[in-house]
Formats: C-alpha cells, sequence, structure tokens
C-alpha cells in the first residue's frame, strides 16, 4: 500500500521528534511491504521566516492533497512580536479550519512502566488512568471574532464564544461514538451555570442520548472536572468538551500520566485524512540538544496508521515496540522521574533508534 504524508517539522524541537517518527514509519513500511513518500510543508514561525506568512496558501493545498498530515510544533519566543494575524499558532488555527478536522482525540493513558512518573499520589494511580477526551476543534473562542476598541479612555479587548447546534451535535456523535467503543460512559463538561454557549451545548447534548440509550451520559462543570481529574481519574472514560475548555483539560491529563512528552493526539473530520500530532509545544529552550521525547510523535504516526490508513497490526507494532522499550528501562529526562535509579537515560535520538530496534511484525 503507498501512501502520501505531509510532513510538518515546524519549529523548536519539533523536526527532531518529527525525525524519529519518519524513521519509524519507514521502518514499518519496510516490515509490512508499505510504501510512504512525503511532502515537506512550512508552517508555524519557519514559515513566518520563510514567506511572511504562518501557512501559505501553497503548503495548506499540500496538505490538502495528502493522505494524512504529520505535525511536529510550532511557535516560540522568536516569534511573540508578531502581529496576532500572523503568530505561528495561526498557521495552526488555520490548518485546522482549512482540513476541516473539527474533532481533536487525546487519550489520557499510564503506561504501567511509568506509574512512578506520575505525580499523583500511588493509590491513585493504583486504581488506572485510561481515558479519552474528544475536543470540540474548529469553533468557540479561539474561532469567534475579536476585536480591541477604545472605550473610557483605555483598551477593551473583546472574544467572542460562538456555537451553533449543530457544531455541538456533530462533535456530541463522536463522543457518544467513542464511547460506545470503550466502556459507554460519556461526560460533558461545560459552564451551564453561566455560559449560555454552554447551556445549548448541555441540551444539544441530551437530545443525543436518547439515541444513544447503551451510553450512560453525565454533565460535569468544567471546573469541577479539572479537580476530578487529580481526584480521581478513574471515574471518567470518555469526556467530550468545547474547544478552550478540551485545550486545558487535556494538558492537565496529559500530566497525570507522567509526562505531555508520551501523549499523541488525532483531529479528525469527515473524511480518512487526518492531522497527528504530539500535544506538547515546541520546547525551544531544549531544540537542538537531544534532550526531546520524540515517543508522542511516534505514537501519534501509530494512530495515523491505525485512524486514517486501517493499518491496526502496524500501529500495534509500534506501541509494542514502545511498550517493550520501557520494560527496558530506557528513559527520556522526561519521563525518567526523581526516582533515577535502575533507569536508563537516553535521548531523542537513541530512543527512536531504540524503538525502530523493536519493532516486530505481529
Amino acid at each position: 500500500m503507498e501512501k502520501k504524508i505531509a510532513v510538518i517539522r515546524g519549529d523548536g524541537i519539533g523536526p527532531e521528534i518529527v525525525g524519529e517518527a519518519i524513521g519509524v514509519l519507514d521502518a514499518v513500511a519496510e516490515l509490512y511491504g508499505h510504501k510512504f513518500t512525503y511532502d515537506e510543508v512550512d508552517m508555524g514561525g519557519c514559515a513566518i521566516d520563510k514567506w511572511g506568512d504562518p501557512l501559505p496558501q501553497e503548503m495548506l493545498d499540500k496538505c490538502l492533497q495528502s493522505d494524512s498530515v504529520l505535525l511536529g510544533a510550532v511557535g516560540g519566543p522568536k516569534w511573540n512580536s508578531v502581529p496576532g494575524d500572523k503568530r505561528p499558532e495561526k498557521g495552526l488555527l488555520r490548518l485546522r479550519a482549512g482540513m476541516g478536522v473539527y474533532s481533536n482525540n487525546r487519550p489520557a493513558k499510564i503506561w504501567p512502566q511509568l506509574a512512578d512518573a506520575s505525580p499523583l499520589r500511588p493509590e491513585i494511580v493504583e486504581k488506572g488512568i485510561d481515558f479519552i477526551i474528544v475536543r470540540e476543534l474548529i469553533g468557540g473562542i479561539y474561532f469567534g471574532d475579536r476585536k480591541t476598541v477604545e472605550e473610557n479612555g483605555e483598551q477593551k479587548a473583546i472574544d467572542t464564544l460562538t456555537y451553533t447546534e449543530s457544531e455541538i451535535r456533530r462533535i456530541g456523535r463522536i463522543g457518544f461514538e467513542t464511547a460506545r467503543k470503550r466502556n459507554k460512559r460519556l461526560c460533558s463538561v461545560e459552564k451551564s451555570n453561566v455560559l449560555d454557549s454552554s447551556r445549548l451545548w448541555k441540551k444539544v447534548m441530551h437530545e443525543l442520548a436518547a439515541e444513544y440509550p447503551d451510553v450512560e451520559l453525565s454533565d460535569m462543570l468544567v471546573d469541577n472536572c479539572a479537580m476530578q481529574i487529580v481526584k480521581d481519574p478513574a471515574q471518567f472514560d470518555v469526556i467530550v468538551t468545547e474547544n478552550m475548555f478540551g485545550d486545558i483539560l487535556s494538558d492537565e491529563a496529559s500530566m497525570i500520566t507522567g509526562s505531555i512528552g508520551m501523549i499523541p493526539s488525532s483531529s479528525l473530520g469527515d473524511s480518512s485524512c487526518g492531522l497527528y500530532e504530539p500535544i506538547h509545544g515546541s520546547a525551544p529552550d531544549i531544540a537542538g540538544k537531544d534532550l526531546s521525547n520524540p515517543t508522542g510523535t511516534i505514537l501519534a504516526a501509530a494512530m495515523m496508521l491505525r485512524y486514517s490508513f486501517d493499518m491496526a497490526a502496524e500501529a500495534d507494532c509500534i506501541e509494542n515496540a514502545v511498550s517493550a522499550v520501557l520494560d527496558e528501562g530506557y528513559r527520556t529526562a522526561d519521563i525518567i522521574g526523581s526516582q533515577a535509579a535502575g533507569f536508563k537515560k537516553t535521548g531523542c535520538r537513541e530512543m527512536g533508534a531504540l524503538i525502530r530496534a523493536h519493532l516486530t511484525k505481529g
């Protein structure tokens, strides 16, 4: 099977971690008789430096013409002074909107080998951490109208949060369908005690629940959810929520698993062409120092194989290799934890090489 992958290396550690993920994909392709071709795409700060635009139309077109998109990370302090409509992150928002990927699915799963790296108490971790946050991705306050005006002698900034019934309904269905494939428990997170948009969200979610009688729906206010994720994460199976709440909660959830560097994500819409990336940032402070953890990006590549290319065995192959490397005690700096004794500290390049060496066709 031949697939074309648009590759966005991005900024900071992006090129390093994407390079290791591509190495793993090439090894899997050789093992299973596939052919992956890569189309390089400039996005983020590097695109601003080269083109004066965080995502030129030509680059977006490359993504739309691919079978899937693999992204490292974008942004950094170098571009903090760039006007808001030209910031690196604006390219990411434009990419998501252009691809029509409205559902971001972020697993929060603790690998048994990394239980000691979790900041939570052992008795909490022992109950298990294995849930998914389904985040609406192309609506809400990040995509609403915004402006800064002069009023009464001072500046006033306005950001608009809007959701339509159809936007809520389509992400709600993703939440219900995801829960149906897991443990049939869906928690809808909003702020309906304050926000009109959340009251509409809650209304639509309960209308949808009638179509999914096999799924148990619960409601939770976002501030309570933030507390419950660190108090008793085992209670969650699937969480569905709006864009900004999902952005914040998914980062919190990733940290209780031991490291943000281990968590992949998928962004999907109505087509099979998805956007796959780790959930961490560009970490410019460690760029080029071989200190980054490529595992989240490598696992994002595995998600791409599973969800966009229907290559479940190949995805399992990568995930099993990651588990084997962790079993052997190899750890990058972000997951070695305070109990470093007995572990083997490694860098980005070696971690990628170790995972490649453990790939075995099932």
